[in-house]
C-alpha cells in the first residue's frame, strides 16, 4: 500500500479509501465486516463514510452504514491505527433528516452526535460537510447561475462550529466536498482569518469520464496542500466495461437503480469503448487501468473505491500495484482530447 499526507494534518492516509456507501443496502452486515477486514490487512487504514449512507438513500436505513462500522469497531482494539472518515448532510435532500439538514450550529451538533453513537467511538477523524448549503453548482450541474441564497448559512458559521468540535476533540481535522473553487478558497480564508483549523481534504468526483476538478480545484491542491478525494473513479462502475459488454449481473448498481444516470450517455458509451479497446490492447484490466490513471495525480490524496463484491474489491486495491506507462498515459489524453468529460 502506498500512503499520502492528509493536507497538512500531520497523518498519512493509504492511498486507496475504502469507500461503504453500499453497507445496508447492497451489502449486507457480514459482507460489510468482511470487506473492512480484507481492506485493513491489504494495509487500508482509512474508511469514508456519511450520515446519510446508505445509497440510494432513504428514511428507513439513513444511518445503516455507519451502524455496521460501529459495531465492526466495537470489536477492535486498533482504533488508533484507522483514520474514519464521515460527513454531514447539506440541505436540499433527505427531508426526513432532522426536518431538512442544515449547516448550523444545532443541525452540525446533533448530526455528529448521532454520527459517533452509530460509530461507537469518542471522535471521527475527519468530518466532512457533504455539500454546501449555498446554491452552486455540483452533483454534475457545471454552468453556475446565481440565485438569492435566502437564509443560507453562511460558511463561516459551519467552519466556526466545526473549528469548536476540533477544540473539543470530537473531530480531529475538517474536510469538504463536491465543493467549487470559490467555496475551498472561502474555508481556507476564513481560517486564516480567524485561526481556525484549516480543511485538509476536498471529496469531489473525478474518473476518465469526469475530469472537470482539473480545471479550478487542482491548482488549489497543489498549492494550498488540500488534496482530493477522488469519489466515483469508476463512474459508479461504467469503466469497468460491464454494462457495455453485458457482464454486469442483477446486482449491479446501474441495473438495480436506473436513477442513477449521470454517468450513462451516448457519449459516455463512446469514450468508455474507447478505454476499453485500450485497455485490452496493452493487456490490462479496465477498471485497474481507470483506478491506476487516478492514482498517478499528483494532486490525489486518495482514491475512494467502493466494492459490493469481495473479487471487486481485490481488484480494486491491487490497483495500487499498477503503474500505467508513459504510453498508456498518453494514449488516455489522447481519447479525453477527443470526447473530454462526457459525465460532468
Amino acid at each position: 500500500m502506498q500512503y499520502r499526507p492528509l493536507g497538512r494534518s500531520g497523518a498519512e492516509v493509504s492511498l486507496i479509501c475504502l469507500g461503504t456507501m453500499t453497507y445496508g443496502e447492497q451489502n449486507t452486515v457480514s459482507e460489510a465486516h468482511a470487506q473492512l477486514d480484507y481492506a485493513l490487512a491489504q494495509g487500508v487504514n482509512f474508511i469514508d463514510t456519511a450520515e446519510m449512507y446508505p445509497v440510494p438513500p432513504s428514511r428507513e436505513t439513513q444511518g445503516a452504514t455507519e451502524d455496521f462500522i460501529g459495531r465492526w469497531l466495537a470489536g477492535r482494539a486498533d482504533r488508533d491505527r484507522l483514520i474514519l472518515a464521515s460527513k454531514v448532510s447539506g440541505p436540499g435532500m433527505q427531508t426526513y433528516l432532522r426536518d431538512g439538514p442544515r449547516l448550523n450550529r444545532r443541525h452540525l451538533e446533533m448530526a455528529l452526535n448521532d454520527s459517533l453513537k452509530r460509530l461507537r467511538t469518542d471522535y471521527i477523524d475527519l468530518y466532512q460537510v457533504h455539500w454546501p448549503e449555498r446554491r452552486t453548482n455540483f452533483f454534475g450541474q457545471l454552468n453556475y447561475e446565481y440565485a438569492d441564497d435566502g437564509d443560507a448559512v453562511p460558511i463561516e458559521e459551519t467552519l466556526e462550529t466545526l473549528a469548536r468540535m476540533v477544540d473539543q476533540g470530537r473531530i480531529r481535522w475538517i474536510g469538504i466536498s463536491n465543493e467549487t473553487p470559490w467555496g475551498t478558497m472561502r474555508y481556507l480564508e476564513l481560517a486564516e482569518r480567524h485561526g481556525w483549523p484549516r480543511i485538509v481534504s476536498v471529496q469531489n468526483p473525478y474518473n476518465l469520464l469526469n475530469r472537470v476538478y482539473e480545471v479550478g480545484m487542482a491548482e488549489i491542491a497543489h498549492r494550498e496542500q488540500v488534496g482530493l478525494l477522488a469519489y466515483s473513479p469508476l463512474g459508479f462502475g461504467v469503466l469497468s466495461g460491464k454494462y457495455l459488454d453485458g457482464t454486469a449481473g442483477a446486482k449491479a448498481r446501474l441495473v438495480l437503480y436506473k436513477q442513477f444516470d449521470r454517468y450513462s450517455n451516448a457519449q459516455a458509451e463512446r469514450a468508455v469503448q474507447r478505454y476499453l479497446d485500450l485497455a485490452r490492447q496493452i493487456d490490462l484490466d479496465p477498471a485497474q487501468m481507470a483506478l491506476a490513471y487516478i492514482n498517478q495525480k499528483p494532486f490525489v490524496t486518495a482514491n475512494v473505491i467502493g466494492a459490493t463484491t469481495m473479487e471487486q474489491l481485490q481488484a480494486d486495491i491491487a490497483s495500487v500495484e499498477l503503474v500505467l506507462s508513459e504510453e498508456a498515459v498518453a494514449a488516455i489524453e489522447e481519447v479525453h482530447k477527443e470526447i473530454p468529460n462526457p459525465c460532468p
